[in-house]
């Protein structure tokens, strides 16, 4: 507890300012936000823990082998699960594949592991973050839509960052710390980004969504364990690889549901149930993991 406490309170207390931000009416531009985390911060933080990181380019490229596996085994037992509940996957399996490793996976990786789950959270993030925006968002508009991961700047990001840590690239001091000060922002406004959504989304189909968060969860720990298992994962790269695979249903399969107008009630229902029962399942999970 000594660990997992100071882990998960100062990111419950960072959405808990976010949410009675919004619920108090207190101005919170979430546009301009999503603006500075998506297209600045997040791009930003990726290039800037990779291009430093001291995780070998070979234990990398195995993290990364290793999380398309395990939102590929998410897309088929996520798909199976759907199929035998007769429930639409257009509508829903975008979310039981594509977790929030994000907002919240990457503070409690940083906070739980330290700078090296970090790192490796960071690489998990890209790929599935990658993963959402083409097939997450394909799956949800039942139509192509490929091209917004080419304009996402997350890709070039992750590779740049990848090329600049393997070829050990140096950068002049100035711009190291304006890249520290902006990787810096991204993760606190992470945090309140989620907290006001989670204030604003209104819950409207409570137990079917209690039913898809614990699938959610619960596969996303199962393949976690399982795959982290059959690579060898060990320490901080085991607890980063798990933790991130058993988070919650990502905000964006919100935003997308809104935009191809697929039940996005239901999904928000479901955004805010699986986040309120990662307050439970996270320190469990911690407890085998740190």
């Amino acid at each position: 507890m000594q660990v997992i406490l100071p882990a998960i309170l100062p990111v419950l207390l960072m959405v808990l300012v976010g949410y009675g931000i919004a619920r108090a009416g207190k101005p919170f531009d979430g546009k301009t936000i999503t603006f500075l985390v998506g297209s600045i911060g997040t791009p930003v933080l990726i290039f800037n823990n990779l291009s430093h990181t001291t995780v070998s380019p070979e234990a990398l490229a195995v993290i990364i082998g290793a999380t398309i596996i395990a939102m590929s085994a998410h897309l088929v037992i996520g798909f199976t699960t759907l199929k035998a509940s007769r429930l639409s996957p257009q509508i829903y399996l975008a979310s039981m594949a594509f977790p929030n490793s994000g907002n919240l996976g990457l503070p409690l990786a940083l906070y739980a592991f330290g700078d090296e789950g970090l790192n490796y959270a960071i690489a998990i993030f890209a790929i599935v973050s990658v993963g959402n925006h083409t097939v997450g968002q394909t799956i949800t508009a039942g139509q192509g839509r490929w091209r917004a991961a080419l304009k996402s700047p997350v890709v070039p990001a992750a590779a740049l960052g990848i090329l600049f840590g393997y070829f050990s690239i140096q950068m002049p001091v100035w711009v190291n710390n304006t890249l520290d000060l902006l990787s810096g922002l991204t993760i606190p406004l992470m945090l309140l980004m989620l907290g006001t959504s989670l204030a604003r989304i209104p819950v409207t189909t409570f137990s079917r969504s209690i039913y898809l968060s614990f699938v959610r969860i619960g596969m996303g720990t199962a393949v976690g364990f399982t795959i982290a298992y059959l690579f060898g994962f060990e320490g901080a790269e085991r607890g980063a690889f798990v933790l991130q695979c058993a988070m919650p249903v990502a905000i964006y399969n919100y935003v997308y549901s809104q935009i191809y107008n697929t039940k996005p009630e239901e999904i928000a229902s479901l955004v805010v149930v699986s986040t309120l029962l990662s307050v439970i399942t996270v320190p469990a999970l911690l407890l085998f993991l740190v």
